[in-house]
C-alpha cells in the first residue's frame, strides 16, 4: 500500500445557501446543501482529515444529532473527489443489538456490499461466493472480506463506519478484534489504510458487560481496538458560527435575528447543532412566519419552552439515557449539589462527556447546556408533577402577582403529607427532595411563568429562580446535615442573591433525620443577613 504523504487535503468550497430558494433549519437527518441552512462541514473535520493522512485507525464520537452523519457524507465525497482515496461510508445501524457474531458480521458485510454497489458501482468488489466463503468462519469473516476488498483497487481504502457503537456482546468483540488484526497486518497484506469508528461513545466505552471484559482479558486491555490513534470528537458551534448560521436565513429571507436573540440561542444550546436548529426552526417555521418581523429574545424564550414541553425526538433520547446507572451516578450528585462517588471511574465521566450530557468548564463538570439543565429534572419529576392537584390560580393574588408565602406554606403541607414518601420512590433517591420540590413548583408556576435551575457538584445546594411576569423569586435548597450551620447556609443564599441582583430570597432546608418530629422540622421565619431579607422554610 503506497505512502499517503503529509500534504494537506484540497478543500472544495461550497456555497451553503442559494438566494431565492426556500431553505430550512434542519432537525431530521443529515443536512443537505441546497435544502438546509448549514455550516461548511470541513471546519469540524480538520483533525479527522489529518489522521486519515497519517493512515490511522481511530474513533470519532459525539452526542446524538451533532452533525456526525452530515460530516461523514461530506468527508466521503471529499476524499473520493481528491482521487487519492477510495472512501466508503457505511451505516451499521441494522447490525446493532445482534450479539451473535455470525448474524452480526453477515449483516455488516451485506451493508458494506450494498454501499459499494450503490455508490461505487465502477469498483470491482468481492462476489457472493467470496462473501459466503468468508462467513463460514465468523471469527475472521471481516478480516478476509476487507483483505479481498482492499486488493481490488490501487487507491488506499478508507472505511467510515457509522453507528459502530451499536454492535454488542461477542459480535462487537469479534468485530473490533478483527479490525485490530487488520491494522497490525496491513504492512504485509492489503487492508484498509484508515478506519474511522463513528458513534456516540469512545471505543473504551463499547465494552459494557463483565462478560465482554473477560473475553478480552488475553489482550491485557479493555479494548481490542487499542491500536486506535486517538478519540476525536465534533465540537459545538461557536457563538460566531451560530450567528453565521442564523445569518444565512437573514440573507435568504431578510428576516433579522436581533443580537440579543442570537446571543440567547447560543447560550441556551451552547452551540449544540440540533438545539440551535430546533430553536431557530421553531421560531421562523412556526412562531414568526411573517418575514417582516424581527426575531427577539422573547421569541427565543417561547421556542425553548415549546421544545422542552413537546419532548421532541432528541429530547426523548436524552431522557432515555437518564435511566442508565452510569448516568445516574454522575447526574444525581449534580442535582443534589453533593460530591461524586469516591469509586467513580474516569471512564464514567468520559462516557457522559462523549454523550454530550455534560461538559467541562474551567475544570468543573457541568450540565452541557441550559436546555438540558431544564429537561433533566423535569423529566425525572414528570410523573409526580402531573399527578398533583395544585391549580395555579390558587396562588395568584388579585393584582396578578404570585403569592410565594402561600405557595411555600402549601409546599410544607404537601411535603409533610405525601411528598416525603413519594421522594423515596425516585430512581435518583439522593436528589429525591430536590426533584419533588421542583415538580411542585413546576406544576404551579407553569401556568404563567417558569422555573430555572442552577446546580453543580460540591456546592451543597440547588439554586432555583421563579420567573413570574416581571417578578423574580430566588430560592436556595439545602439538605440539613449535622455539620451544617445556619450562618453558612445564609452566606450561600447571600452570594446567590448578589449574583442575581436581588435584595431578598428564600432558603428551603430539608431535615431528613427520621427521629426528629415534624413539629421541629416544619417552620418558617424571616431573618436579616448581610443586608438581605431571607425567609427560611424548614421541611
Amino acid at each position: 500500500m503506497r505512502c499517503l504523504g503529509t500534504c494537506a487535503l484540497p478543500v472544495r468550497r461550497t456555497r451553503w445557501y442559494v438566494a431565492g430558494v426556500p431553505l430550512s433549519f434542519n432537525t431530521t437527518g443529515p443536512c443537505i446543501p441546497g435544502e438546509h441552512y448549514m455550516l461548511p462541514p470541513e471546519r469540524r473535520l480538520e483533525r479527522v482529515q489529518g489522521l486519515i493522512e497519517e493512515s490511522k485507525y481511530f474513533t470519532l464520537h459525539a452526542g446524538r444529532q451533532t452533525g456526525k452523519t452530515t460530516s461523514l457524507m461530506w468527508l466521503e465525497r471529499h476524499l473520493n473527489d481528491s482521487g487519492r482515496w477510495r472512501a466508503v461510508w457505511v451505516d451499521l445501524e441494522t447490525a446493532r443489538e445482534q450479539p451473535d457474531p455470525a448474524a452480526a458480521l453477515s449483516t455488516v458485510l451485506a451493508i458494506i456490499d450494498d454501499a459499494l454497489r450503490l455508490h461505487h458501482a465502477e469498483l470491482a468488489r468481492p462476489d457472493a461466493t467470496e462473501i459466503e466463503a468468508a462467513l463460514r468462519n465468523p471469527a475472521k469473516a471481516l478480516l478476509d472480506y476487507l483483505r479481498c476488498l482492499s486488493g481490488l483497487d490501487e487507491r488506499p481504502l478508507v472505511l467510515l463506519l457509522d453507528e459502530a457503537d451499536g454492535l454488542v456482546g461477542p459480535a462487537m468483540v469479534s468485530f473490533l478484534t478483527q479490525l485490530r488484526h487488520a491494522y497490525i497486518e496491513r504492512s504485509q497484506t492489503p487492508f484498509p489504510s484508515s478506519v474511522v469508528l463513528v458513534g456516540q461513545r469512545q471505543v473504551r466505552d463499547y465494552i459494557a458487560s463483565t462478560e465482554d471484559r473477560k473475553a478480552l482479558s488475553w489482550l491485557g486491555t479493555t479494548s481490542p481496538f487499542n491500536i486506535t490513534a486517538e478519540a476525536t470528537t465534533l465540537g459545538p458551534f461557536t457563538e460566531a458560527e451560530v450567528a453565521e448560521l442564523l445569518g444565512q436565513h437573514t440573507a435568504a429571507t431578510r428576516q433579522r435575528f436581533e443580537p440579543e436573540a442570537v446571543r440567547l440561542i447560543w447560550e441556551l444550546g451552547r452551540g449544540h447543532p440540533w438545539l440551535t436548529n430546533a430553536l431557530a426552526g421553531q421560531i421562523v417555521g412556526q412562531d414568526v412566519r411573517d418575514r417582516g418581523v424581527s426575531i427577539t429574545a422573547r421569541h427565543v424564550e417561547a421556542a425553548r419552552e415549546t421544545i422542552i414541553l413537546e419532548r421532541r425526538s432528541h429530547i426523548d433520547s436524552l431522557v432515555a439515557r437518564l435511566r442508565e446507572p452510569r448516568v445516574r451516578r454522575i447526574l444525581e450528585p449534580m442535582l443534589a449539589g453533593t460530591r461524586l462517588p469516591a469509586d467513580l471511574l474516569d471512564d464514567d465521566v468520559s462516557y457522559l462527556l462523549g454523550l454530550g450530557l455534560v461538559r467541562m468548564d474551567r475544570g468543573e463538570l457541568q450540565i452541557a447546556n441550559p436546555i438540558y439543565r431544564e429537561v433533566i429534572p423535569r423529566a425525572l419529576a414528570w410523573t409526580q408533577q402531573i399527578s398533583m392537584h395544585q391549580p395555579t390560580e390558587w396562588y395568584v393574588r388579585p393584582d396578578g402577582a404570585l403569592d410565594v408565602p402561600k405557595l411555600m406554606a402549601a409546599w410544607q403541607a404537601f411535603w409533610r403529607k405525601d411528598g416525603h414518601l413519594a421522594a423515596e420512590g425516585f430512581g435518583y433517591r439522593e436528589a429525591g427532595p430536590h426533584l419533588m420540590l421542583m415538580a411542585f413548583l413546576q406544576r404551579i408556576v407553569n401556568g404563567g411563568g417558569r422555573v430555572e435551575r442552577e446546580y453543580g457538584l460540591g456546592r451543597g445546594a440547588l439554586d432555583l429562580m421563579i420567573f413570574w411576569k416581571a417578578e423574580r423569586h430566588a430560592i436556595e435548597v439545602k439538605i440539613r446535615r449535622d455539620t451544617d450551620t445556619e450562618a453558612e447556609a445564609l452566606d450561600q443564599v447571600v452570594r446567590y442573591l448578589d449574583r442575581a441582583g436581588l435584595g431578598e430570597g428564600w432558603l428551603i432546608t430539608f431535615d431528613l433525620r427520621k427521629e426528629l418530629p415534624w413539629a421541629d422540622k416544619l417552620f418558617a421565619r424571616e431573618v436579616e443577613h448581610a443586608a438581605k431579607t431571607i425567609r427560611i422554610v424548614g421541611c
